[in-house]
């Protein structure tokens, strides 16, 4: 079982203003955050705009990622897609070129909703592959929850070990947390809280502009320094607040070019943020700068 605990970045993919991957500043950036000392990386996140990325580039970006990393860190790879082949395929390339863990969503747009149905996709996955895998609760993007039942039935497939959980629901993580110990919060805005409720480590997107941050307050909290974190907590969380209601990648993206991470740019569909929103956005990490 891969040990997936700590600050697991879901790392932007770096485009140029044309939209094409900046393959160098790719590399560039593995390096800072491993040197601001994260303990994973999540490549083809949906930060770094997964489903608008094809699976030849998502393919080099894995390889070239792996290689960089080199063991520094844990390594994730998203190899989520609708066509049931193409996510057997996306995960055994992630595992032959050395992901410690894939990410795969459950069976979204018109694939089976009921339980049994969500139950056979993974144990389709599961048998393809000899690493873990970590499911996925975003209900608000996929339309699909998986329910504590569901997720106790999941758990008892071999390599599924891990599930991030982005939903948001504090009752339903912790009821996760009653059922598996291998819990990941997805979502940005509860962090410290799942963190002292005992996640072992995040997938955080918006780690991307506060790396350093980010891994100070899982090591506050996890030397139960909880006054300390929730000092730090109080700086991170008003751009924690905006981003999560504003357009979420745009305005994580924008916030890590900024703060010296990346180019600022979002492949379309995705847009840039107007003036007002890059003028709020601003104002909030004020906080995290003071």
């Amino acid at each position: 079982m891969a040990d997936l605990k700590g600050i697991n970045l879901a790392m932007q993919t770096p485009f140029n203003e044309n939209g094409e991957i900046e393959y160098g500043v790719f590399g560039e950036l593995i390096d800072k955050f491993i040197d601001a000392g994260v303990h994973g990386l999540v490549l083809g996140a949906g930060t770094g705009q997964h489903p608008y990325l094809t699976e030849a580039e998502c393919n080099r970006l894995y390889e070239l990622g792996a290689k960089r990393i080199d063991g520094r860190c844990s390594l994730i790879c998203q190899s989520s897609a609708l066509n049931m082949d193409e996510v057997i395929r996306r995960s055994k390339h992630a595992e032959s070129i050395g992901a410690d863990a894939i990410m795969v969503l459950p069976p979204y747009f018109e694939g089976p909703s009921d339980d049994d149905g969500i139950l056979r996709f993974y144990s389709e996955v599961n048998d393809a592959v000899g690493i873990d895998i970590v499911g996925y609760n975003i209900p608000q993007a996929t339309g699909l929850s998986v329910s504590p039942d569901l997720f106790r039935r999941l758990s008892e497939l071999s390599n599924f070990n891990f599930i991030k959980d982005s939903g948001g629901d504090f009752t339903t993580h912790q009821e996760y947390l009653q059922i598996s110990g291998g819990v990941l919060n997805g979502c940005d805005t509860i962090t410290v809280y799942a963190l002292m409720a005992g996640v072992p480590g995040v997938i955080w997107g918006s780690a991307n502009y506060m790396p350093k941050e980010a891994v100070e307050l899982y090591e506050h909290v996890a030397a139960k320094r909880l006054d300390q974190g929730l000092a730090l907590w109080a700086k991170m969380l008003p751009s924690l607040l905006y981003i999560w209601r504003a357009p979420y990648t745009p305005s994580v993206l924008k916030a890590a070019q900024w703060r010296g991470f990346g180019t600022g740019h979002v492949r379309k569909p995705l847009g840039p943020l107007s003036a007002s929103q890059e003028k709020a956005l601003r104002a909030t990490l004020e906080h995290l700068d003071a």
